[in-house]
């Protein structure tokens, strides 16, 4: 056969035999940084460096400070601490539940117990430590379905049966290292020696998979609670057992059996009880201004809706200002450290103008406010003349809606702050999360190709710089909250499904983007579809699929 063209990320052409393993092809173990390699971009799809090429390609190699060799690097570690478990602690019940922080939070529940004991977790973490210095070897097998059935039923892994009760592939890929298999949901680093930086950390219940700062890779830095959040999740949780759903098979199987419609009901009317809670907080407050801030896709602007209307059956009339509209202009936009427009920047708002309309609005006087025209890329006033009275509330939502220096002006008795999140509890199954940035990558994709006539490469790319904007700018602040409210459904990646497959379908091999495009496209082969039209149009869904009875 004729020898194959390997074109590496220096430039650099070389030829090998079809079936080289891509590993083989590394330069050196670690980059200059000091960092393993631990996976490969073959033409722009993510592949574990025992990966054998079969075509022509480019090759990149991959290091946990790369993206894509950051998420091989957190499944590779889960992949290590559900194994180390399951030598331990056999009969307990484990889990990794969702993000907390840099890390993730898992559940144990050792049996006769609500939880596990910080000797329990040191223990876990020594284990773990112990395989990483024996350098193991991760082996990827790919058996027949049947056979994979077979060894999850006699490995008491039921969730891996369920989730695969609605797939049918003749062959089933599997993770395999030292007697403990699992099912693969993408590449993992060859060796449990690469595996070097973590730290579990006791929280009770369960505990923390410490993880470095993918930008300081190699380094862990100190533990930063984060209780509002957890808070959230364990609320959410609650929310799942309710609903009797905290897995994709089990979703799956609701959808099979004709029950989706009353599932979907049940998920809303836990927003719509949520929201009336926070309506309540709100009116006995007795605040003026409701400021409403979370990340991309969290769906402030629906719920933002929705609690007008709930503060109006409280007897209020609530007022609405958009914090777009003090938008101060290109010409005085802050720049990034690369030298472009920075728009989640705290000073792309005219602080000084909002602050004085504001206070303006409480004394009970006049206020002219403005517009601003993003087709002119300029502020202009149209008349729009506001005026409240002494008991009428403003909610004004954005992205910095919970930063003290938006409001710096305002007495702190007048306000009252909620940040929205979207934080699934639903996992693929026990040793796999649904990471919840994908959930909102994947509402942002569809609500930029309904509404804004964006591809989903085009909003791809855009996506890190909205993640950077939202760790500077929001997630910070997120403590300053009088209420949170998790947006997430449970149900929504199964509407989303039909919709945004199609659209990650565009993006191709020769582009960079295509490697996430990917990776999403074949989470979602988990799932059954299901059309939208149980959606109730109220729902915060439908500020991405379409059909909300919301003006926007």
């Amino acid at each position: 056969m004729d020898p194959l063209k390997v074109t590496l990320e220096n430039g650099k052409t070389l030829e090998c035999k079809p079936g080289t393993i891509v590993g083989s092809l590394c330069p050196a173990p670690r980059a200059d940084s000091g960092l393993d390699y631990i996976a490969a971009l073959v033409n722009n799809d993510t592949a574990s460096l025992s990966y054998p090429l079969t075509t022509n390609c480019s090759v990149r190699f991959l290091t946990m400070a790369d993206p894509n060799g950051w998420r091989i690097y957190r499944r590779s570690l889960c992949f290590l601490l559900a194994k180390t478990v399951k030598e331990l602690y056999p009969d307990s019940e484990f889990s990794v539940d969702h993000s907390f922080g840099l890390g993730l939070y898992c559940s144990l529940r050792e049996p006769g117990k609500d939880g596990c004991s910080h000797e329990t977790v040191e223990a876990i973490e020594n284990r773990m430590m112990e395989l990483t210095q024996k350098n193991i070897t991760i082996e990827r097998h790919k058996i027949a379905f049947t056979e994979a059935i077979e060894e999850f039923r006699r490995s008491g892994q039921l969730d891996k049966i369920n989730l695969l009760k609605y797939r049918n592939p003749p062959r089933v890929v599997l993770h395999w290292c030292d007697g403990f298999s699992d099912l693969s949901h993408g590449p993992l680093v060859q060796k449990t020696g690469m595996l070097r930086f973590f730290k579990l950390i006791h929280y009770k219940p369960g505990f923390v998979l410490h993880l470095p700062d993918r930008k300081h890779a190699g380094k862990i830095p100190p533990f930063e609670d984060q209780p509002h959040l957890f808070n959230i999740f364990q609320e959410h949780k609650k929310w799942g057992r309710i609903l009797g759903v905290d897995t994709v098979g089990k979703l799956n199987e609701i959808t099979a059996t004709g029950g989706i419609e009353h599932f979907i009901l049940t998920a809303e009317a836990l927003h719509e009880k949520k929201l009336s809670g926070i309506a309540d907080q709100i009116t006995e407050s007795k605040a003026r201004v409701i400021l409403i801030a979370g990340p991309s896709c969290a769906g402030k602007t629906t719920f933002s809706k929705r609690l007008a209307t709930h503060l109006m059956v409280n007897g209020l009339k609530p007022v609405t200002i958009e914090m777009d509209d003090y938008f101060v202009g290109p010409e005085s936009n802050p720049l990034d450290e690369n030298g472009n427009p920075d728009f989640e920047h705290i000073e792309a708002v005219d602080l000084e103008l909002f602050n004085r309309n504001m206070l303006d609005l409480l004394d009970g006087k006049e206020v002219d406010l403005p517009n601003f025209n993003f087709s002119k890329k300029s502020r202009e006033y149209l008349g729009r003349k506001l005026k409240i009275n002494p008991d009428q509330p403003v909610i004004i939502e954005g992205i910095h809606g919970l930063n003290p220096r938006l409001t710096e002006k305002i007495p702190q008795k007048t306000k009252f702050k909620i940040y929205i999140s979207a934080l699934t509890q639903l996992s693929v199954d026990s040793h796999n999360r649904i990471s919840t940035t994908d959930n909102r990558l994947m509402r942002r994709i569809v609500r930029d190709h309904n509404f804004r006539a964006y591809h989903a490469i085009e909003t791809m790319r855009q996506w890190p710089s909205v993640r950077r904007g939202e760790k500077k700018w929001i997630f910070p602040f997120q403590k300053e909250a009088d209420a949170t409210f998790n947006s997430a459904l449970d149900y929504e990646l199964a509407v989303l499904k039909p919709i945004v497959e199609p659209l990650l379908m565009q993006i191709k091999p020769n582009n960079p983007e295509y490697a996430e495009a990917r990776r999403l496209t074949e989470f979602l082969l988990n799932f059954l579809g299901t059309p939208d039209n149980p959606v109730p149009r109220t729902s915060i869904l439908r500020e991405y699929i379409g059909g909300s009875c919301f003006d926007y």
